[in-house]
C-alpha cells in the first residue's frame, strides 16, 4: 500500500505515486474493543467489497472501555496507566491491523477517544492523560506500528481541544517520534464543531476534519466545509462524523429515542454529496448500530437497530462507492466548488436546537455544485426528485453532453446536448435524489 499524503494545492488526498486517494470510511469505533477476530475479520470483509479503504477505529474507545475486557478477554491498560499498555490486549489490535492491511484498508486509528483527555462533558472517562504520560503513548503506538504503512492517525475523540492542546501536541510529537517520520495526522472533534475550532494551525496537522453530527436532518455540512476551506493555513477537510444511517433524529437531544423518527439513505447521501460538492476531499460514513456493534445480548446506546452484521447492508453503506467512484472518474485535483452555477437558489437558514421545526424546506431541497477549475465538466447535485433548478452554462466553452446520474446504483442516463446558456433541468421523478452530469463534447 502507498502512503496518503496532501496534494500539492492543499486542498485534497493523494497516494506515494501522485495519484488521487479519495478517503471514503466507515466509522468502526469500537472495533478492537468488541469483535473476535472472526467478527472482525467479517466486518473487514464487507466494507472492503462495498468500496470503503478508510476504516476509523479506537484503540482505547468509549463507554468503559478501560475496564471492560475486550472480546479476547484482555484490558488495553495496566492500572489505566497509559504508560503501561497490556501486551496481550495489543495483540489483538495487531491482529485486526493486519487483516486491514491484507486487506487493502487504511485504518483512521485513534489512539484514544477524547473523554479520557478532556476535562468537560459526558463520557465514563476517567481522564488518564497528561503530556508527559500522552507523549510516551504516542512513542510506543509509532514504534509498535512503524511497519504499518495503511495508518492515517487521528487524535481527539468526539471532544473539543481547548484546554488540553499540550496533550495533543505531545501525543502526536510521541508517534511521530516512534515512527521516525511525520505521518498524516487530523483530528475528530465534537458534534457541531471542527478540528479548525481548537486546532486552526497545529503544526502536526494534515487535515481538518468536522462532525456535522447526529441532531438535525439536514445539517449545513457544506457550510463548515467552506469555512475551513477559506481558513489558512490551507489544509483538505471533510466531515468525519455526518449522520448516521438509522441514527435516531432528536434536536432537542433529550432521549434520543427516535421520537423525530430515523436517519435515512437519502439522508446520509444529502450529506455526503453536499459536503464533497463542496470541495470535501471525501467522506465519513457510519451506522448507529454498526459503530458500537450492537448485537442482541449487548449493551444498547441509544436505541440502535438492526443488529450489526445486518446493519452492515444497508442501503447508504452501499451506495457510498457510488460517491467514490464519480468523483474519480473526472478531472480531480483541480475541482472547485461552484455554487454560482446555480441561479435563484434561496440560501437556508441555519437549524437551531431550539427549533422545534427541526425539518426545513429549504434546508431539504438544499443543492450544490461543483465543476472542474478549467470548466470541462461539472456536477449539481439534486436533492429532491421533480426539482427544478436553473443553471448557468455560460462560462463554459461549448455544447455540453448532460446525464442524469443515480446515486444509488451509480448508473448514468444520458439527457442530451445542450448550449452554453442559462437552462433549467428537472431532476426525475423517480429518486428522490439525482447529479446532473455536464461534460463539454
Amino acid at each position: 500500500m502507498h502512503s496518503v499524503t496532501v496534494s500539492p494545492n492543499q486542498r485534497f488526498l493523494a497516494d506515494a505515486r501522485g495519484e488521487p486517494f479519495f478517503w471514503l470510511a466507515d466509522t468502526a469505533w469500537s472495533l478492537f474493543q468488541d469483535l473476535t477476530l472472526a467478527e472482525a475479520q467479517h466486518y473487514l470483509d464487507v466494507r472492503r467489497q462495498q468500496g470503503f479503504n478508510v476504516i476509523q477505529a479506537v484503540i482505547l474507545s468509549e463507554n468503559d472501555a478501560l475496564h471492560i475486557p475486550n472480546a479476547s478477554g484482555h484490558l488495553p491498560l495496566l492500572g489505566d496507566d497509559p504508560a503501561r499498555p497490556n501486551e496481550y490486549y495489543f495483540h489483538h489490535v495487531d491482529a485486526v491491523m493486519r487483516m486491514a492491511l491484507e486487506r487493502g484498508l487504511y485504518v483512521g486509528l485513534l489512539p484514544t477517544w477524547g473523554d479520557k483527555v478532556y476535562p468537560g462533558g459526558w463520557g465514563i472517562g476517567p481522564l488518564i492523560f497528561n503530556a508527559a504520560n500522552a507523549r510516551l503513548y504516542g512513542q510506543f503506538l509509532g514504534e509498535r506500528y512503524r511497519d504499518m504503512p495503511n495508518i492515517l492517525w487521528i487524535l481527539g475523540g468526539d471532544r473539543p481541544a481547548a484546554g488540553v492542546e499540550a496533550v495533543w501536541d505531545a501525543m502526536a510529537e510521541g508517534i511521530t517520534a516512534g515512527l521516525g517520520r511525520q505521518p498524516f495526522f487530523t483530528y475528530h472533534p465534537n458534534g457541531g464543531a471542527s478540528s479548525s475550532d481548537t486546532l486552526p494551525a497545529a503544526p502536526w496537522l494534515s487535515m481538518h476534519m468536522l462532525q456535522s453530527g447526529h441532531v438535525h436532518q439536514d445539517a449545513p455540512n457544506w457550510e463548515m466545509i467552506a469555512a475551513d476551506l477559506a481558513r489558512l493555513p490551507a489544509r483538505p477537510v471533510l466531515d468525519g462524523e455526518p449522520c448516521y444511517e438509522d441514527h435516531p433524529i432528536d434536536p432537542f437531544m433529550r432521549s434520543w429515542r427516535a421520537d423525530y423518527g430515523r436517519f435515512t439513505d437519502h439522508d446520509v447521501r444529502k450529506a455526503a454529496y453536499r459536503a464533497v460538492f463542496a470541495g470535501a476531499c471525501g467522506h465519513t460514513y457510519g451506522h448507529h448500530a454498526v459503530w458500537q456493534f450492537w448485537d442482541y445480548g449487548r449493551k444498547p446506546l441509544n436505541f440502535p437497530v438492526p443488529p450489526w452484521q445486518e446493519a452492515l447492508l444497508r442501503p447508504g453503506a452501499q451506495q457510498m462507492v457510488h460517491l467514490k467512484n464519480l468523483m474519480l472518474s473526472r478531472s480531480y485535483f483541480d475541482r472547485i466548488p461552484d455554487q454560482t452555477l446555480l441561479l435563484d437558489v434561496a440560501v437556508p437558514p441555519a437549524p437551531s436546537a431550539h427549533d422545534p421545526n427541526h425539518f426545513h424546506p429549504l434546508r431539504a431541497a438544499y443543492p450544490a455544485a461543483t465543476r472542474s477549475a478549467e470548466g470541462e465538466a461539472a456536477m449539481v447535485y439534486f436533492p429532491l426528485a421533480d426539482q427544478t433548478l436553473t443553471v448557468d452554462l455560460r462560462g463554459f466553452g461549448g455544447v455540453l453532453s448532460a446525464a442524469w446520474f443515480d446515486p444509488r446504483t451509480g448508473k448514468t442516463h444520458r439527457l442530451g446536448e445542450y448550449p452554453n446558456t442559462v437552462t433549467r433541468f428537472t431532476s426525475p421523478l423517480a429518486g428522490p435524489d439525482w447529479v446532473l452530469l455536464l461534460d463539454l463534447d
